[in-house]
C-alpha cells in the first residue's frame, strides 16, 4: 500500500517500530533563544544602572520542508558597556521562519530599560521606566526609583524585580527568571534576566543564565551566560553594564526518521529517543 493509505495512528506506530527505516521526518521540535540585552549604566549622584533583558524564546514544533536548506541564525548578547547610558541590546536568534527578538538594554543615563524580547531593567534615578518584552518570548523589566536600587531585567518566565530600600540600604533587585526546557536531553533553564544594580546589596542574576549585579562605584557583576540568552548585570558610576549571553538554537526529531542531510556547524547527539542538534553559532540544516 501507498503511505498515503494508512492512517496517522498506523504511520506512527510502523516509524516506531523502524517499520519504514530512513522516512525524512515531516516535523521537528525546536528552541529559539535571542541573545541577552547588556546591563545599564547610570552615572550621575547615587544613581545605579538596570539590568538586561533576557532574549527572546519561543519552543513549539514545525514542519519542515523535504529538501530545503533552512537558515539558522545564533544571536550575540549586547556588549559590555564601560560608560554612561542603557545596555546594548542582544540580537536576534533564527531557525527558518521562527524569529526570536533581542533581548533590551537595562536603564542608564538618559534612558529607562529598553524593550525587546524581555525588557531591561530601569535605572533609579531620572528615568525610572522599564522596558517591555514581547508576548509570547518574554517579559518586562523592573521598575527603578531614587533612593533604592535599580530593577532587574525581565526573564522569559516571569518580570524582572523592582529596585527596593531595606534597613536604609538599598537593594539592586534581581532579574526575572527564565524558562527550563529538555529539548537537550537534560533539563537546562534559558534566558533569564540581568540584576539591577546599587550601591548596597547585588541583584542576582534570573535562573536561565542572567548576570548578577555589580556594586556601584565598587565593582563590576557578570556578565549573562554564554549561549542561554541570559541578561548582562547593571553598572553604575565605575561597576560596568556586563555583556547579555548569546543565544542558542537547539533541533530534535524522533530518532526512527532518518538524519538530517546536512547540520553545520550543528553539534548532533542522541537521548531519550530523539536525535538532537545544537547549534552555538549561525549556521543551516537540511532534511
Amino acid at each position: 500500500m501507498a503511505n498515503g493509505l494508512f492512517n496517522l495512528k498506523q504511520v506512527m506506530q510502523a516509524v516506531q517500530q523502524g517499520g519504514w527505516p530512513n522516512q525524512r521526518t515531516p516535523s521537528v521540535e525546536y528552541l529559539v533563544v535571542a541573545g541577552g540585552g547588556g546591563g545599564g549604566v547610570e552615572t550621575t549622584s547615587s544613581g545605579t544602572g538596570g539590568g538586561g533583558g533576557a532574549g527572546g524564546l519561543l519552543t513549539g514544533i514545525d514542519p519542515v520542508p523535504n529538501g530545503q536548506t533552512l537558515l539558522v541564525t545564533v544571536g550575540g548578547g549586547g556588549a559590555t558597556r564601560t560608560s554612561s547610558g542603557v545596555g546594548n541590546a542582544g540580537s536576534s536568534s533564527v531557525f527558518g521562519s521562527i524569529a526570536t527578538t533581542g533581548g533590551g538594554g537595562g536603564g542608564g543615563t538618559n534612558g529607562g530599560g529598553a524593550s525587546g524580547g524581555s525588557g531591561g531593567g530601569a535605572s533609579n534615578s531620572t528615568y525610572p521606566f522599564f522596558g517591555d518584552g514581547i508576548v509570547g518570548q518574554g517579559n518586562a523589566g523592573g521598575f527603578g526609583k531614587t533612593g533604592t536600587g535599580a530593577g532587574g531585567g525581565g526573564g522569559a518566565g516571569t518580570v524582572g524585580l523592582s529596585g527596593s530600600t531595606t534597613l536604609g540600604s538599598a537593594v539592586g533587585n534581581n532579574g526575572g527568571a527564565g524558562i527550563a526546557s529538555a529539548i537537550n536531553g537534560t533539563v537546562t533553564a534559558y534566558a533569564g534576566g540581568g540584576g539591577g544594580t546599587s550601591y548596597g546589596t547585588a541583584g542576582v542574576g534570573g535562573v536561565g543564565g542572567g548576570g548578577t549585579s555589580g556594586i556601584a562605584n565598587s565593582s563590576s557583576g557578570t556578565s549573562g551566560t554564554a549561549n542561554t540568552g541570559g541578561g548582562g548585570g547593571g553598572g553604575g558610576n565605575s561597576a560596568n553594564g556586563m555583556s547579555g549571553g548569546s543565544g542558542i538554537v537547539i533541533i530534535r526529531h524522533p530518532i526512527a526518521y532518518a538524519d538530517a542531510t546536512s547540520y553545520s556547524p550543528a553539534t548532533k547527539t542522541t537521548s531519550n529517543g530523539y536525535t538532537i542538534y545544537t547549534f552555538l553559532s549561525s549556521g543551516t540544516i537540511t532534511f
